[in-house]
């Protein structure tokens, strides 16, 4: 339910947590840990709670102010619904670590980490667009084990823990027909003369009917959970907001892989590397993959068009033109 009575600025995260609204604290047991049902249950509880706070908000009265050199944004939402979750997460988990968007790293057993999205999508909520959702992933020894995306504005809620499956809504037809729907996702360290990028949105967009791109690439990790869209390609993707996406695409049934068509690593130690990926059904990965000598091709043409750019190497597949689908089901 809403909370018409909650201030939109928060209080520090340092300070104690109201007493109101008490959070239950899931069960720990000592031979095995965190309980992962009962911790996927706070999580969905917690992520609900953080999207009542937007939800509940009026936008015209949000503070926007810049975040970083590329253009990103943050407001006050964000800060109130991260102080929301923060505070659960410590009143229920003292001894976990946690590292949110805004808050930055809290200390705490690196075993266990929470890893915390609250507005993904506040350049769309920045410009007038309901589209943005909640994101929570816990993660044991590096490995996400439970993930949960909220969507406020439907209120709608999906969630996984890792081996188990996933809950949540799904199109029982799948996407509808008269043509391929995608979605794209880059980082903001990718510049608009990155050769790369360019060539791969140009060969998919020839290839789709539809190139998505959301600004929030937990709600398009949602939509291919859900069935709405065929296939996600992400490059250089953000790390906070693909973890739990990426957890419950694969609990669903869906591939991911790398650009060289490898099993894609959403662990904590893959953050080293190029964050790549194309996600969906089998079929449609395939097809993607398939695509590698046009996007070798087109990426030529846009190196002579700008030659003098800097670039990051190119995967591997998109060089070669070679790619390995020995992986796929």
């Amino acid at each position: 339910m809403p909370h018409p009575g909650r201030p939109l600025m928060p209080r520090h995260i340092d300070e104690p947590a109201p007493q109101a609204d008490p959070v239950r604290r899931p069960r720990v047991r000592p031979d095995r840990g965190v309980d992962l049902e009962a911790a996927r249950d706070f999580a969905v509880a917690t992520a609900q709670a953080a999207g009542d706070i937007l939800r509940s908000a009026d936008p015209a009265e949000m503070t926007v102010l810049p975040k970083g050199s590329r253009g990103d944004v943050v407001t006050d939402l964000d800060l109130a619904a991260e102080t929301c979750i923060v505070e659960r997460i410590r009143a229920a988990f003292p001894g976990h670590a946690i590292h949110s968007e805004e808050a930055g790293e809290i200390a705490g057993d690196d075993a266990w980490l929470w890893l915390t999205d609250p507005l993904d999508g506040t350049n769309n909520l920045a410009v007038g667009l309901s589209m943005y959702v909640v994101g929570i992933t816990l993660c044991h020894t590096g490995v996400p084990v439970v993930g949960v995306i909220h969507d406020p504005v439907a209120d709608q809620t999906w969630s996984a823990v890792r081996g188990r499956g996933m809950v949540g809504p799904r199109r029982p037809d799948g996407p509808g027909r008269g043509g391929r729907v995608l979605a794209w996702t880059q980082g903001y360290e990718v510049g608009g003369r990155d050769t790369t990028a360019t060539a791969l949105k140009l060969v998919l967009e020839q290839d789709s009917r539809r190139l998505l791109q959301l600004w929030t690439p937990l709600l398009s990790w949602a939509m291919l959970a859900r069935g709405d869209i065929d296939g996600f390609v992400g490059y250089r993707a953000g790390a906070l907001d693909l973890h739990a996406g990426a957890l419950i695409a694969a609990e669903a049934g869906l591939v991911i892989v790398d650009f060289d068509g490898r099993p894609f690593d959403h662990t904590l130690a893959g953050r080293r590397q190029p964050r790549d990926f194309i996600a969906g059904p089998a079929g449609t990965v395939r097809r993607i993959l398939a695509l590698t000598d046009q996007l070798a091709h087109t990426r030529g043409v846009l190196d002579q068009l700008w030659p003098h750019r800097p670039r990051p190497a190119a995967p591997s597949a998109v060089r070669s033109g070679r790619r390995s689908t020995e992986e796929l089901p």
